[in-house]
């Protein structure tokens, strides 16, 4: 049976690095550690909140209820078909060590979701993307421990509910699922995605005439690091902002007021508009309200500088979307999640 604490700063546990305070915590090495962990919780009438890396949440305060570090180990093939490698990852494994040991092993399709941090459980709540792959086109199926009714299930691709940077496992389905472990389906035979500009640009000046799926993870690794900071050197959660979606219409009538303005067309012919151009632009880059500040190299990043609050972050924040609507007629949506 795991030990449950009690009063834990969840400081080290959050790469924002901000100081607040679970009630109860547990450390989950296996299935059968959650399993008892959501037990727990329903004797006690206690809230849950699960936690992989500390990547992509942050904390508006102590928590009151159970928080579950969830920290399985495995990866394991399952089958090697004609098009694709079909492996099942744990829910704890770190998410680049995840994708160097595919990589290592021959599994393409993950190498442009290369350095993002967090784990592997946590990677379809958001639905993780990056440089042209978005990670819903790569899961097969995850099993998860269904609190409701207390059971384990098997969830489809199709059932999660995936969209941009979302999933039933941050709406609805938000305290439901714990997730054990994914399923994907990495495709074999296919040519590495070269389509970002980024990525183009430095395999060209690394001379890569062929690029395989190596070179575009260490074209990656090399863009990320030089534009997001570390965050075990300071405290972030990655994108603060969606890229919001607009119409054509209202997209057209940005570039007119905005000709430098940076937007990607939408094959539902909506238009991505980049937020951290948007956030650049208005002048927030360098800015600190509190211990909270908008990162110098990339705007759309909030980082600790040391002594942030949560109040801190939170206040930057609504100070950003408050401009960012005032100026461009856009909401901007906070992509880590708020707990």
């Amino acid at each position: 049976m795991p030990a449950f604490l009690e009063n834990v700063s969840l400081k080290p546990f959050n790469t924002f690095g901000l100081e607040a305070r679970a009630a109860h915590f547990v450390h989950c090495a296996d299935p059968a550690d959650v399993l008892e962990a959501v037990a727990f919780s329903g004797r006690r009438g206690l809230k849950r909140l699960v936690l992989g890396g500390g990547s992509n949440i942050v904390l508006t305060g102590d928590f009151p209820g159970l928080v579950l570090r969830i920290e399985t180990r495995g990866i394991e093939l399952l089958a090697t078909e004609p098009s694709a490698h079909v492996v099942r990852a744990s829910a704890g494994e770190n998410w680049h060590g995840f994708v160097m040991h595919a990589l290592g092993q021959g599994w393409t399709g993950l190498e442009n979701l290369a350095l993002i941090p967090g784990t592997v459980g946590a990677a379809p709540v958001q639905n993780i993307g990056a440089y042209g792959v978005e990670l819903d086109a790569l899961v097969d199926s995850l099993r998860a421990l269904d609190t409701r009714e207390r059971a384990l299930v098997t969830l489809r691709r199709s059932d999660c509910g995936f969209a941009y940077r979302d999933s039933i496992f941050k709406r609805g389905a938000l305290d439901r699922y714990v997730i054990l472990d994914v399923t994907f389906r990495l495709p074999r035979g296919r040519a590495p995605e070269t389509g970002y500009a980024d990525v183009r640009q430095w395999l060209a000046a690394h001379a890569v005439g062929a690029p395989q799926a190596r070179d575009v993870a260490n074209a990656v690794i090399a863009i990320r690091s030089a534009k997001l900071p570390d965050p075990a050197r300071l405290g972030n959660a990655g994108s603060f902002f969606k890229n919001p979606l607009v119409s054509r219409a209202h997209f057209a009538r940005l570039v007119t007021a905005f000709p430098g303005v940076v937007g990607y067309p939408q094959p539902d012919g909506s238009v991505k508009v980049a937020a951290g151009w948007l956030i650049d632009q208005a002048g927030w880059k360098g800015r600190q309200i509190g211990g909270a500040a908008v990162y110098e190299r990339q705007a759309l990043v909030l980082v600790n500088r040391g002594h942030a609050t949560p109040a801190d972050v939170l206040a930057l924040a609504q100070a950003i979307q408050a401009d960012v609507q005032a100026r461009y007629g856009i909401a901007l949506e906070c992509e880590p999640v708020l707990a």
